[in-house]
């Protein structure tokens, strides 16, 4: 029987709960499910129901005739070339089957400013897009719109788009198919994040959709969404602002970038300014269930020359490369030329030492059976390890099979 001083703690235990509920609520842990690997962009006037599968064609294509073998896809890729094949193979599998995992519908900067009748009018082209891609099972795993800038005064025409689209397509379809996403761009303010939740809230209640089911993510490119008006780091409260409503941020190279003052020659994906930026985002919105995205590469081949495509691929690649050491597993892609560097570096990355991985993995699990010994691994670590697998399985690059037994 042990002694105590203190009569009572049951007070002081009511309040650590308090304290563990209020933390749970705000950082309520990852998001479940898959995420994507990229978001293309793609100009709402040029959208079709065909667009993903002609982006995966003319990946292939260009993946068939820039990089035909092993040696040839290791160098144009930077990829070991032990594992080269391997990468080569599932890549080409990819692009055939799944080119792209999520694409977005872009009415802001890719599109410009257009008067409401010529803008009206591309809503109802791409809503025929997308019921037709949605009824022949050709739309992406993920897909959406990015609507205009509440930041550079176009709220009207955003909230104008997104309702007219919206309509259209339940009129079109009876239903919103599952998988949407809206891009709120250049937040400024998290005030305009909150008037946009609650615009969200009504168009739901007009539209007879269920509470909560339009949800939307933010785009970080100004210096504001990272340091306030009031000198705070500003994420946090557009979290707040989003009212449940927030899926991910997307780091927007060159707004920010530019708004750095930085020359047009170092606004790069990989600058330090950039990484600044992104390592603010991982630690305001770790364990919120806010999923992280980089942004674009602005290079693009100006013809199908080896030279042209050559330099797009080193470029892009060694940029997903950057991202993907910083803990950044999704980036926009803006062409088809995007597409086999985007697959053969986030494969390349998955594959090199996931023997290891799978070992560390399943040692751990035998030892936590009682089966095993000799494991230093910490629970986290095989917490991380394991979702490096799961993010592996769900963009193509390893087969289920790697994944331990939940059971387990």
């Amino acid at each position: 029987m042990v002694n105590l001083s203190v009569a009572s703690i049951d007070d002081l235990s009511a309040r650590v709960d308090a304290v563990r509920a209020e933390h749970d609520r705000r950082f309520p842990g990852p998001a479940a499910g898959r995420q994507p690997v990229h978001t293309v962009y793609v100009p709402a006037d040029r959208f079709s129901a065909s667009t993903p599968a002609d982006f995966g064609a003319e990946a292939l294509r260009l993946l068939n005739a820039h990089a035909p073998g092993a040696d040839a896809f290791a160098a144009a890729f930077g990829v070991d070339p032990q594992i080269a094949g391997a990468v080569r193979e599932r890549v080409a599998a990819k692009l055939a089957a799944e080119p792209v995992e999520d694409v977005r519908v872009d009415f802001e900067d890719g599109y410009g400013v257009r008067d409401d009748a010529e803008e009206d009018a591309h809503i109802a082209q791409v809503v025929e897009a997308v019921a037709a891609a949605y009824q022949d099972r050709a739309l992406p795993h993920y897909w959406g719109l990015r609507v205009k800038s509440f930041a550079d005064g176009g709220h009207v025409r955003a909230m104008r788009t997104l309702d007219g689209f919206l309509t259209a397509l339940r009129d079109r379809l009876g239903r919103l198919p599952g998988g949407f996403t809206i891009t709120f761009p250049k937040v400024v303010m998290a005030e305009h994040v909150a008037i946009f939740a609650e615009y969200l809230e009504r168009l739901e209640a007009a539209l007879g959709l269920p509470a909560g089911i339009l949800r939307f993510e933010v785009q970080v490119e100004t210096t504001e969404a990272i340091i306030d008006h009031e000198g705070r780091v500003g994420l946090r409260a557009v979290v707040d602002a989003a009212a449940g409503r927030l899926t991910a941020a997307h780091f927007g190279v060159f707004d920010y970038t530019a708004a750095c003052g930085l020359p047009p020659d170092e606004q790069r994906l990989d600058h330090p300014a950039c990484d600044f930026a992104r390592h603010v985002m991982q630690v305001s919105l770790a364990g919120t269930g806010v999923r992280l995205s980089d942004g674009s590469t602005n290079v693009v081949p100006r013809d199908d020359g080896p030279e042209e495509v050559g330099r797009t691929w080193a470029v892009h690649a060694a940029h997903v490369r950057h991202s993907l050491r910083h803990g950044f597993y999704q980036g926009w892609d803006l062409h088809p030329a995007h597409l086999p560097s985007r697959y053969a570096a986030v494969y390349a990355f998955h594959l090199s030492g996931v023997d290891e991985v799978i070992d560390r993995v399943r040692a751990w699990h035998e030892k936590a059976a009682g089966e095993g010994g000799g494991v230093l691994d910490e629970p986290a670590t095989i917490k991380a390890l394991t979702a490096r697998l799961r993010r592996a399985v769900d963009c193509g690059a390893l087969d289920e099979s790697v994944l331990p037994d939940p059971a387990e």
